[in-house]
C-alpha cells in the first residue's frame, strides 16, 4: 500500500500544480513583483485550501455516516472532475497559445496575502476537488480521523507546490524553461487525469 499513497500523493501534487487560477496568479505574482510577495500570495492560497479542505472533510465525514449511496455519487463526481481535467490539459496541449499568463498582485503584504485567500475561496473547483479526492480514496466506512489524516497528507503537497511555485517563478530561467515546454507538460498531465477518471469508472462498472 505505500507506493499506491506515494503515487496518490504525487497525483495530487500534479493535480495542484496543473495551470489554474491560483497557480498562474502566484506564477505572475513571483515574475513581476517578486519572491516575497510571491511566498506571501501563496501562503493566502494555501489558507483559502485549507478552508475548503477542512471544510469538506468535516461535512464528508457526516454524509459517509448516513448515506452510503450519496457517497457512490461522490465517487463518480470526482472521476467526472477527473475527466474534466484531462480535456482542459488535452486542450491547453493543442493550443498556441501561452498558458502562462502574468496574473499579478500588488500591495501590502496583508492585502497581497488576502488576495490570494479570495482567490482560493471563491473557486468553485478548490471545495469540488477536496471533495473528489476524499470520496475516491476513502471506503464509505471511514471515521473522522481517517478523513482529516488524509487532509493533512495531501495539504502537505499543496505546502510543496504552491510555495514552490513562489520559489521557481522568480526566477526568469525557470520561466523561460516552462514556456517552451509547457506543451509536454500539459500533455502529461491530460494523461494522468485521464488514466485516473477510467480506472475509477471502469472499477465501480465492474464492482
Amino acid at each position: 500500500m505505500g507506493w499506491e499513497w506515494a503515487a496518490l500523493w504525487l497525483a495530487w501534487v500534479v493535480a495542484a500544480g496543473s495551470p489554474g487560477p491560483a497557480t498562474l496568479s502566484i506564477a505572475g505574482t513571483s515574475m513581476n513583483t517578486g519572491r516575497q510577495a510571491g511566498l506571501v500570495f501563496s501562503l493566502g492560497i494555501l489558507a483559502g485550501s485549507a478552508t475548503w479542505g477542512l471544510a469538506a472533510a468535516a461535512g464528508l465525514s457526516a454524509v459517509m455516516q448516513a448515506n452510503v449511496w450519496l457517497f457512490e455519487i461522490l465517487r463518480y463526481c470526482g472521476a467526472a472532475y477527473l475527466l474534466f481535467l484531462a480535456l482542459k490539459s488535452l486542450r491547453s496541449a493543442l493550443s498556441s497559445q501561452a498558458v502562462l499568463q502574468q496574473r499579478t498582485y500588488h500591495g501590502s503584504d496583508r492585502a497581497v496575502f488576502v488576495r490570494g485567500a479570495l482567490i482560493h475561496l471563491t473557486n468553485p473547483k478548490a471545495i469540488l476537488a477536496w471533495g473528489s479526492i476524499y470520496s475516491l480514496v476513502l471506503p464509505a466506512t471511514a471515521v473522522t480521523a481517517e478523513v482529516f489524516g488524509l487532509f493533512a497528507y495531501l495539504y502537505s503537497g499543496s505546502i510543496v507546490v504552491f510555495l514552490g511555485y513562489a520559489v521557481l517563478f522568480s526566477s526568469p530561467k525557470v520561466v523561460a524553461v516552462y514556456t517552451r515546454l509547457r506543451r509536454g507538460f500539459e500533455l502529461v498531465f491530460a494523461g494522468v487525469f485521464g488514466g485516473a477518471s477510467l480506472k475509477i469508472l471502469t472499477a465501480q462498472l465492474g464492482g
